[in-house]
């Protein structure tokens, strides 16, 4: 059989090929090219080496495009080596200038490119150390900015830091707007200052560009972990007719009002994203798990079929799900939904947490630390990922890693409300600082006098000491400005303890309609019912029988149940 080449001015059998691949026709690139492929394999001198590499380049794109990223590096390969036989071959015989072969060598599919396709295969296969492999070996000068993207992103992965930054500036270099690239040198501890300065020449040349420096400032104060600027700066954008009711800065301050322990606002931004844009993804596993903490688990689900509905590829869905098993205490479940999410999403904070809690609360605390570690390492402006490290400390009783811990967070996050309770919840463990224990208590609660967990952890203190009505006093000035279950439940304790049995009730009552599925409230409801019910002086005899045999169970189960709690509680971002 002769070779394939056009007859007259007609196409060649590959530029066929290459016109269906430009067209988008990936099914019949597949198709044609594994025929044509087949037949050069049985006859060398059908095509030539160029045209081989055109077929197997293209049989590769087709592949990639049906998700089959094993076999479509092996064909990029084959292609790259095809390719290397096409430059030895052109060197040996020079061209000669004739116009055949310069549309020819125009029109063949960029070198580079291949690499960039043979690294995204790589990343989907989750072998970074590839992907990063056959880019490096790119010159920087013919690295095109997506290359570098994916370079300063992989970099930054697998930890190598210097080269990602040394990345992300030449993407901002190429390409001064890129604002992901942006976001990549601040978290990556590059000043804000210096960030900026890249950009300076477009925001002064185009138009309506005057708040990106303001938007580089915000979120500066976002990976330092100052969230109080951040929040403050976020919302002066925010407030800009411009950029007004802009779901990713609303996304941001609901997050960041999460990180600052502030739930309620939280809520209510996310709910703000949520209602301008009903397919948003990023940011509702925190959702879901700031609704799952209060108790709205039918919310919960709702949301988590929401999103299954939107994407089920993405991390976010399976996390929400997880969220819902998790606080009704199905921890197996929550684990494999956890388990699910990371493996869509390595980088899922919000996925390792819950795994982590999940472990945890299964007895599993050594493998729960790992995924806390990792959650710190993503995230080591995030409160919640050392909550979460330092109650598997304390459930397995390492008080001392607990407190080098709790001190480190003190020093490195700043000393706020959130930083001297948690330093407060492990001084409440060891009997030598209990009195340091409740210093910074108070200066938590000078700061922040409705901060919930500090209220929670000066209730425990003055519970031990019996300083009941010190305690009624305190929850009820925390109540006056917010409604939480936890608190409404302590105060019903409290209120027993000094036997105002009435307004105990009520207090239960309110938690339990605060939150249906707090057992704690409706123990302590059963218990008050029991209490009341006896008529005659036999029935009381076996009711105080009951009682004696209940609080005996209570203690029994008081510190699996206290950790149950504190789980729910410090499990991660809370209130």
């Amino acid at each position: 059989p002769r070779p394939f080449r056009p007859v007259g001015g007609s196409m060649s059998v590959v530029e066929h090929v290459r016109e269906m691949a430009a067209a988008g026709l990936h099914s019949n690139v597949r198709l044609l090219s594994g025929l044509l492929l087949t037949m050069s394999g049985n006859n060398p001198e059908l095509f030539s080496p160029s045209q081989k590499y055109q077929l197997l380049v293209y049989h590769a794109d087709s592949l990639f495009h049906d998700k089959e990223y094993r076999n479509a590096v092996s064909k990029y390969t084959m292609a790259l080596q095809q390719k290397k036989a096409l430059s030895k071959t052109s060197k040996v015989r020079p061209s000669t200038g004739n116009a055949a072969s310069t549309p020819q060598s125009q029109c063949l599919p960029s070198e580079i490119e291949v690499k960039y396709k043979m690294a995204e295969c790589y990343t989907m296969l989750k072998q970074d150390k590839d992907a990063i492999a056959i880019l490096d070996g790119i010159p920087s000068r013919q690295r095109t900015p997506k290359i570098n993207m994916m370079l300063a992103n992989l970099y930054k992965k697998a930890g190598q830091e210097r080269s990602s930054v040394t990345s992300y500036k030449e993407v901002l270099r190429q390409c001064p707007l890129a604002l992901d690239a942006i976001l990549g040198l601040l978290s990556l501890s590059v000043k804000g200052a210096e960030v900026a300065s890249m950009t300076i020449n477009i925001i002064q040349s185009i138009p309506n560009l005057d708040w990106l420096s303001v938007w580089i400032k915000a979120y500066a104060f976002v990976h330092t972990g100052d969230n109080t600027r951040a929040i403050n700066t976020i919302c002066s954008l925010e407030k800009k007719s411009l950029l007004r009711d802009n779901v990713d800065l609303l996304g941001s301050l609901a997050d960041l009002y999460f990180r600052a322990g502030d739930n309620k606002n939280s809520i209510l931004k996310f709910e703000q994203a949520q209602m301008l844009d009903p397919y948003l993804i990023k940011g509702m596993d925190v959702y879901g798990y700031l609704l799952a903490r209060e108790g709205r688990l039918e919310d919960v689900e709702n949301l988590g079929c929401r999103l299954f509905n939107i994407s089920d590829q993405h991390a976010e869905p399976w996390v929400v799900s997880g969220c819902h098993s998790f606080y009704s205490k199905r921890y197996s479940r929550a684990l494999y939904l956890g388990a699910k999410a990371i493996q869509l999403n390595s980088n899922s904070v919000q996925a390792l947490l819950l795994k982590g809690a999940a472990l945890r609360n299964m007895g599993r605390v050594q493998e729960a630390i790992i995924h806390f570690r990792e959650a710190i390492r993503l995230a080591p402006c995030r409160l919640d990922c050392y909550e979460g490290l330092i109650e598997c400390y304390l459930a397995s009783n390492s008080i001392r890693e607990a407190m080098v811990m709790a001190n480190n967070v003190y020093k490195t996050l700043g000393a706020n409300a959130q930083t001297l309770t948690l330093l407060a919840t492990v001084c409440l463990e060891d009997p030598v600082t209990q009195e340091k224990a409740k210093t910074l208590l108070d200066k938590a609660l000078t700061q922040r006098p409705d901060y919930i967990k500090a209220v929670v952890k000066k209730a425990e203190l003055l519970s031990r000491e019996q300083k009941y009505e010190d305690g009624i006093a305190l929850l009820r000035n925390a109540l006056a400005n917010q409604s939480d279950c936890v608190l409404h439940r302590i105060l019903g304790d409290f209120l027993v303890a000094v036997n105002e049995y009435q307004e105990a009730m009520d207090q239960y009552s309110i938690a339990l309609s605060l939150d249906p599925n707090d057992q704690k409230s409706l123990e302590g409801l059963q218990k008050m019912e029991k209490e009341e019910s006896p008529t005659d002086a036999t029935q009381e005899e076996d009711v105080d029988d009951m009682e004696g045999s209940g609080e005996e169970g209570d203690l029994e189960g008081s510190d699996s149940e206290a950790a149950q709690w504190a789980d729910q509680e410090q499990w991660f971002g809370m209130q």
